[in-house]
Parts: C-alpha cells; sequence; structure tokens
C-alpha cells in the first residue's frame, strides 16, 4: 500500500542580514569598536585622561580608552622603536604600543595666526622633542607625548583658541579648506564662514561623535581640496540664476577601496552649507554600515544607493525640502598648490613654501611665524599638500621673506620633485606601517634633484610622488602620478626587504581616477630613486606636446612603465 506523500513545504527566504544601520533598527553593536563606543561615548574619555590617567601615568591606561576612545581627542599610541615591517601583521597591538603617543590638532581650513603658529611651535619644543609635521589634512602632528603632559598641551592650546578636539576617531574630523579663502583673485566664494559655523553648532557635540567611522571634509570657494576624495565636499561655483555658491559632493576616499565622490546635482548657498553638512552626516550616522569596519565609510551607502537616492532622502528625511539644481565646478588646468609668491585681491601677496613631504619643527614653525611677523603679516596657513603659506605680505618685503623661508629649509621655488612629494608618517612612528616614508621622500628628493637637474626646468607642472607606509593611502598613492605603496617586496637575491607596489598616472581634476597598476610589478627601496628616475625621463621623451603625466601614463606601453 503505498503511503502518502508529504507535502514538500515553500523554500523559505533566505534573510538579508543587517548592516548594522541605526536607522533600520541594528542598535545592537556588531563589533568590538560598535561595543566599545556604546559601553562609554568617547567624548568621556577626557575626564578621565585629566582626572586619572595624567596622574598615574602610562600603566594606569583602560586598553579601551588606549587604543579606541583616545582617537577622539587626537591620541595614537606611537610604534615601538626597533620594529621591523615585516612584523606588523604578526603582533598584537600592545607589543607595537610604545609608552609615547602621536598628537593631531586639528587645524580647520589650515588657518593658524601667527601667534598660534608660535604655540604649536613651543609646544612641541617643550613636549615633542621638536617634532611637528605637516599633515595632508592640515593638521599639526607631534610625536612623543607622554600622557602626564597633555592635560598641559590641551590647556596651552586651548588658551590660544586651538583643540585636538575630534582630530582622529569615529568623528567629523578636521574640514579641509583653500588656504587662500578670501584673498584668492581666482576664487568664486570664501568658504571660511560655513567652516566656521560647523566648528560651532557640531563640533564636540555627543550626537555627532559616534559615527560608523571617520568622517572627512572639504569646503573650497574653488578646486584646491581634492574635493573628489572626501566624505561630504562643497566646492565654490557660479550658478547662472542664484550666483556664488557651492556644488556638494558625498562618497569619496581612498584606503583598499578607493572611490571618487559623486555630485548630488545641487547648488547650495553659503549660509545653508552648515545645514547640508548635519543631513549628509546624519545620513551616515543613522544610515551608515556599521556591522563590518571594512564597510563603514560613507563611500560604500554612496555606491549602493546611488546620488540620486542620497539626494532624495537628504530632502525627504533631513532637510525636509528640495535642494536647487546647479552645474559643476569647472576643473582647474593644473593641480593648485599654492606654492611660490601669488597676488591677493587686496594688493598684498602670500607667499606658499616647500618643506619636503611636510616634515617640520617645533623650531622651524616658531622661526616662520617671526619671520611672518617682520614681514608684516599675522596670518599662516597649512595646506592639504603639506605645504605652508605666509599670507598678507606687502610686495616689498616678499623677497626677504622669501630669503628667510629658504634658510629654514621652505623653499618658495622649490624644485619639482621638493614640490611634488607627499609622505605619510610611515614606520618611523605608524603601527600601521610596513616601511620608512619620511626619511626616504627627503633622501629621494635629494637624488632626483641631481639626477634630474637637466630636465628638470622642461616640466611643465611637478610630477608627483606620494609615498605610502601601508595600504591605507593617507598619503593619496591612488591620486598621484607617481603613487608608491609600502610593502614588503623580493628582492633579485630572494630577500625579503622594503620596497612599494606602483600605481601610475593617478590624479585629481582634469584627471580625476586612480593610478594604473602594473601586473607584479615591485619596486625595493634601494631601486626607488632608479626607478622614479627612469620612468620620468621616458615621460619627458616621450609624450606628446602639452601632455600630461597622467595621460602619457595611461597610454604608454609596460616596457616604459617599468
Amino acid at each position: 500500500m503505498a503511503t502518502p506523500q508529504t507535502p514538500a513545504r515553500p523554500a523559505r527566504a533566505k534573510q538579508k542580514r543587517g548592516e548594522g544601520q541605526w536607522a533600520l533598527g541594528y542598535r545592537e553593536p556588531l563589533n568590538p569598536n560598535e561595543r566599545s563606543k556604546k559601553d562609554d561615548h568617547p567624548l568621556n574619555v577626557r575626564a578621565r585622561i585629566e582626572n586619572i590617567y595624567a596622574h598615574r601615568g602610562f600603566d594606569a591606561i583602560d586598553p579601551g580608552d588606549l587604543r579606541g576612545r583616545f582617537r577622539w581627542f587626537g591620541l595614537y599610541t606611537q610604534r615601538k622603536p626597533g620594529i621591523d615591517g615585516g612584523r606588523t601583521a604578526t603582533l598584537e597591538p600592545e607589543e607595537l604600543d610604545d609608552r609615547y603617543f602621536m598628537l593631531r590638532v586639528r587645524i580647520d581650513g589650515g588657518a593658524l595666526t601667527t601667534a598660534q603658529l608660535t604655540v604649536l611651535g613651543e609646544i612641541s619644543q617643550a613636549y615633542a622633542r621638536d617634532t611637528a609635521d605637516i599633515t595632508d589634512r592640515q593638521n599639526i602632528q607631534y610625536h612623543w607625548i607622554r600622557i602626564e603632559d597633555v592635560p598641559a598641551i590641551w590647556a596651552k592650546l586651548e588658551n590660544a583658541g586651538m583643540t585636538t578636539m575630534e582630530a582622529c576617531g569615529d568623528s567629523p574630523r578636521v574640514i579641509l579648506g583653500s588656504p587662500v579663502a578670501g584673498i584668492a583673485a581666482d576664487e568664486v566664494i570664501d568658504g571660511t564662514p560655513a567652516i566656521e559655523e560647523i566648528k560651532r553648532r557640531y563640533i564636540g557635540k555627543p550626537e555627532y561623535a559616534n559615527l560608523p567611522r571617520k568622517f572627512k571634509t572639504a569646503i573650497s570657494g574653488q578646486p584646491d581640496v581634492a574635493h573628489e576624495i572626501h566624505d561630504v565636499a562643497f566646492v565654490g561655483v557660479d550658478h547662472p540664476e542664484h550666483g556664488p555658491g557651492f556644488d556638494v559632493w558625498v562618497g569619496g576616499g581612498l584606503s583598499t577601496n578607493p572611490m571618487l565622490g559623486q555630485r548630488l546635482g545641487a547648488w547650495i548657498p553659503r549660509d545653508e552649507v552648515p545645514d547640508v553638512w548635519e543631513g549628509v552626516i546624519s545620513i551616515f550616522r543613522d544610515y551608515g554600515y556599521r556591522r563590518l569596519r571594512s564597510r563603514a565609510r560613507i563611500k560604500f551607502l554612496v555606491k549602493d544607493w546611488g546620488a540620486a537616492k542620497f539626494r532624495q532622502v537628504l530632502q525627504d528625511e533631513y532637510l525636509k525640502r528640495e535642494l536647487i539644481d546647479g552645474p559643476p565646478p569647472a576643473d582647474p588646468a593644473v593641480p593648485i598648490d599654492h606654492v611660490g609668491v601669488h597676488p591677493q585681491v587686496d594688493g598684498k601677496f602670500y607667499v606658499g613654501a616647500a618643506p619636503i613631504a611636510g616634515r617640520s619643527s617645533g623650531g622651524t614653525l616658531v622661526a616662520v611665524a617671526k619671520a611672518a611677523e617682520r614681514a608684516g603679516s599675522g596670518r599662516v596657513r597649512l595646506t592639504p599638500q603639506q605645504k605652508l603659506v605666509v599670507l598678507d605680505v606687502p610686495e616689498d618685503r616678499v623677497a626677504t621673506l622669501s630669503a628667510e623661508l629658504a634658510e629654514l629649509g621652505l623653499e618658495t621655488k622649490p624644485s619639482p620633485w621638493r614640490r611634488g612629494v607627499m609622505a605619510c608618517t610611515g614606520l618611523e612612528f605608524c603601527k600601521l606601517a610596513i616601511v620608512e616614508t619620511k626619511a626616504r621622500a627627503q633622501q629621494l628628493v635629494a637624488d632626483l634633484e641631481k639626477s634630474l637637474a637637466d630636465i628638470q626646468d622642461g616640466l611643465d607642472t611637478p610630477v608627483t610622488v606620494h609615498l605610502n607606509g601601508c595600504p591605507n593611502s593617507c598619503a593619496r598613492i591612488q591620486t598621484a602620478d607617481i603613487g608608491l605603496k609600502g610593502q614588503i617586496v623580493t628582492d633579485a637575491d630572494g630577500n625579503q626587504v622594503e620596497g612599494f607596489q606602483v600605481h601610475l598616472g593617478g590624479g585629481l581634476g582634469l584627471d580625476a581616477g586612480f593610478g594604473r597598476k602594473l601586473r607584479g610589478h615591485k619596486v625595493t627601496s634601494g631601486e626607488l630613486t632608479g626607478y622614479v628616475e627612469r620612468v620620468v625621463r621616458n615621460y619627458v621623451t616621450g609624450r606628446e606636446a602639452g601632455e600630461r603625466f597622467a595621460q602619457w601614463a595611461a597610454r604608454a606601453e609596460e616596457s616604459a612603465l617599468q
């Protein structure tokens, strides 16, 4: 007798795993970083630093504060000396930690008075063994900081109108701005009031300081702040009906998954920039992916949604109004770094000078402040290219100031190699680094100034060379003419040595895009000067009239790039 068959159950639809988006109900912490922030808001750590750790010393610091919440006030443990790059990924955090800290001072828009620059230099001399690097985020970065000295450093900074708050961490970090805001002849609109209002309303507020990951902003009246690679950027544009305002970009970023920002197609008047910024950062806070740290940047949300949906959510859920459509900004004919002597709109001049890869010192900062004041200036700016600019210089003081800056190692007429090199912190201090960068950049510049002296006057624009100690691209390797990503590589004798993976022909503006990677092509650190020299000579001999390096690299045969 046949047994009746049990009817097959319909297949159960596979439930999609949540990405940790608060707005969709996923409030449960999904990784250690999210648990840490839920246990205690990171901004609360300041009280423990001031009241406990500064008195009891390094050994008293809770690990959750040390490797997590400290970042909200610009503090990272620096790399213990003597640990080679090959061991970076094999050691536990406590094995890499030194008992000293890196400390970032956030300088929104890179804007400083000479009095503030003097304070920064004096802090460096007193507490940081004279370290004071200029970063490509317009920050000043110290090293060798002791936890016992942090409250005194904060007091000096805050008395001078500066802070380290939210210089790092899953927070709205320093806002990049044009170093020549308000004085440049080709500026569409001055973004400074918008930067200041965002700082006043939102920086340090707990409701905007627990984001899925870091949040980077750029606001400028001209395309001089790498707007294409920011989480949100506002770029000056002249609307045919409404006049000067800003074009909005979202979702840019580099690191191991580089993406260019997308235009929302919206024109924003200056006084509405803070409201739109709040809307964008709130979308990131509420809809950003918190499950996996590797997907927690806003660029992944923008990629999944697209610009049209992002704009619609911004309008419908956060702004409660429609935005005005607007035109895109113009691309600059050449990259803007503000190096050299340039006229201001008021008849004075600004003088831009180039250290090598941002490497500076407290003594240098103090000396620059004094030189600027002797020249009649009270304002200095740091740039997103690791450079320094003195504003408001009378014409009859320009030559003297330029000479004084050159004596300090800050060239106003630098070689293309000094002008075009950038480097991250590297193995010297960074726990993520695999190779040395700062010293190597300085040696590379010195070598190229000798070996390529015969052709450097013929270069229309500097060939940019960016060195990064790991894959995270703090020095923007994917958008350099020659980008160098630090790795351990095998040399001709089979030895494991420091070296670089090469990216060629990246850029922003007219050449917006990521560098070309040659399959399997690596360069050892010892071969670096010879490699860069060879590629640049191939470019000079093989380019067509007016052809930029990025254009040439995109079409060149691989043999010319190796």
